[in-house]
Parts: structure tokens; C-alpha cells; sequence
């Protein structure tokens, strides 16, 4: 496995290596989440390509990014296993050298749910990306489905600038509890982590309201808020039952539809999702 540092090096390589080439773009701090990612890009293509950047700009001002949890060793370590063949390791001033001053704008899809909690989130979500994609130049890119609304973002860039990247979408992985790994559930101390359980409790609600042939969106999203804030430590940002597509607000769950939401367990905020029917 070749870690690379630089954007002129990696082209070197990427040009070099054989197709088809996979991407995995991370922020570190790996969990079994993305190494599924890297699993499936290694029974995909000839060569695989992971990156560990952790992007600045998607980062509100009262954000973790100076306390977001690190482990580059470990990371390597875990990607040499998996079978990565290349792992694209920038410094910020590489990424966003002085002066820079392109930001990539994805239009409505980015303004509602995270976007609206959190500003600017998926501008920069949407520029790093557009970078990865345009250095590495991948023909499959994977990521997760616990960001579900992220990855209608980066399919929207992906196809509006013809960026020419397969956008492949993984399920979510969950620990044994039901919590769905995320890095930031390293924050979390035992009575957070216990509490923030009512996250994947309250989509399992969902689902079986659904099943049993309820379907007014609203009602199933009180009985979610209700679940969740019986636990003192949680506290709600939002709970969405939209259009899987527009991401606009349902009323009756008429068509297919992602049930998302965030809380804030303790001083972590935790997003998890899922998918109906």
C-alpha cells in the first residue's frame, strides 16, 4: 500500500494503475462502517484508492473539528488490511492551498434537513468531493448509507458536473445494540451511549407503525419525538419523513421515503435514517 501526500503524486499513480479504480473517501478514524466501503471497493475494481482528510469547510464554527477524533496509524493499518492499494493523505494547504477561493454549490437537495441545521455543511462537503473526484479520477466512489441525505448531494454534483464517477451507496452498519457506527460515538459515555440507543429505536417505531399500515407521516414522526425525548439526555434537532428523492416533507407516506433524523445525546449530535418501504 503507496501513501500518498501530494496532488501531483497521486495523479502520477492514478494514471499508472489499473482499471477500474475505487474510491473510499473518509475523514479517519476508521470504524467497521468504512471498512465495509473498502470491502466492497476491493471485490469492485482492479485497484483501490482511499482518502483521510479531515475537511475544514464542512465544519460549522461551533463544530468538533479541533477535538474530531484522529488515528492515521491505525487508519493505515486497517486499509493495508482491507487491500487498499493507494491512500490519498493530504495536509489542508494541499487541499485548500492560499488564495483558494471555488466553493461548489449543489443547489436545493443541500438547503433542507442538515443543511438547514447546519450552514455551509454541504458546500464543502460538495467542494472536497468535487476535488477528490476531479484528482483521483475513480470509476466507482463509495460511501454510506447512514449519510443518506450526503450521497443525494455528491449524486446530484456527480451528475450535474459529469464528473464521471459510479456513485455506489452501502448500507449502514450498526453495532450489536442497533447504534449506527459513526466516529463521533467516541464522544459518547456510557449513559450517552445508552440513551442515544432511542435514534435507531424510534426508526425500528417507524417501520413497524408502516407495517401495520399507518402511514400518516406526521403521526409516526410524534410518536418518534415521543420515544426519543422520554430519555432526558436527548434532545431533538429533527425528525423528517420526506420524499427519498426531493427530500420534501410528507404528509402521507404515499411513495418511497427516508425517515432521518438528529439528536443531540449529551453534547453529541447523532444522525441516523432509514428507508420506506
Amino acid at each position: 500500500m503507496r501513501v500518498i501526500e501530494t496532488v501531483s503524486d497521486f495523479r502520477v499513480a492514478e494514471r499508472k494503475a489499473p482499471r477500474p479504480l475505487g474510491l473510499v473517501p473518509t475523514m479517519g478514524y476508521l470504524h467497521e462502517g468504512h471498512m465495509s466501503l473498502a470491502h466492497r471497493a476491493r471485490a469492485d475494481n482492479a485497484t483501490v484508492s482511499a482518502s483521510i482528510f479531515v475537511n475544514p469547510t464542512q465544519f460549522g464554527p461551533n463544530e468538533d473539528l479541533s477535538t474530531y477524533p484522529r488515528d492515521m496509524e491505525g487508519d493505515l493499518t486497517k486499509l493495508e488490511e482491507a487491500g487498499v492499494d493507494l491512500v490519498f493523505a493530504p495536509q489542508l494547504q494541499e487541499v485548500y492551498p492560499p488564495g483558494f477561493d471555488t466553493h461548489v454549490d449543489v443547489g436545493e437537495i443541500a438547503t433542507k434537513l442538515e443543511g438547514a441545521s447546519r450552514p455551509d455543511h454541504f458546500r464543502g462537503v460538495a467542494t472536497v468531493v468535487c476535488k477528490l473526484l476531479t484528482i483521483v479520477r475513480p470509476d466507482n466512489v463509495y460511501f454510506g448509507q447512514k449519510d443518506a441525505q450526503q450521497t443525494l448531494v455528491i449524486k446530484r454534483l456527480n451528475a450535474d458536473l459529469n464528473l464521471g464517477a459510479e456513485v455506489v451507496v452501502m448500507p449502514t452498519i450498526r453495532d450489536s445494540d442497533g447504534l449506527a457506527l459513526s466516529s463521533r460515538n467516541a464522544y459518547l459515555d456510557d449513559g450517552d451511549r445508552k440513551a442515544a440507543l432511542t435514534l435507531s429505536r424510534s426508526l425500528d417505531l417507524a417501520r413497524q407503525l408502516y407495517d401495520s399500515e399507518n402511514h400518516d407521516a406526521e403521526k409516526i414522526r410524534a410518536q418518534m419525538r415521543n420515544l426519543i425525548e422520554s430519555e432526558p439526555r436527548t434532545s431533538v434537532d429533527y425528525i423528517s419523513i420526506a420524499d427519498i428523492e426531493t427530500l420534501d416533507e410528507l404528509d402521507i407516506i404515499d411513495r418511497p421515503a427516508l425517515v432521518s433524523l438528529a439528536v443531540r445525546v449529551g453534547d453529541v449530535r447523532l444522525i441516523d435514517n432509514t428507508l420506506l418501504p
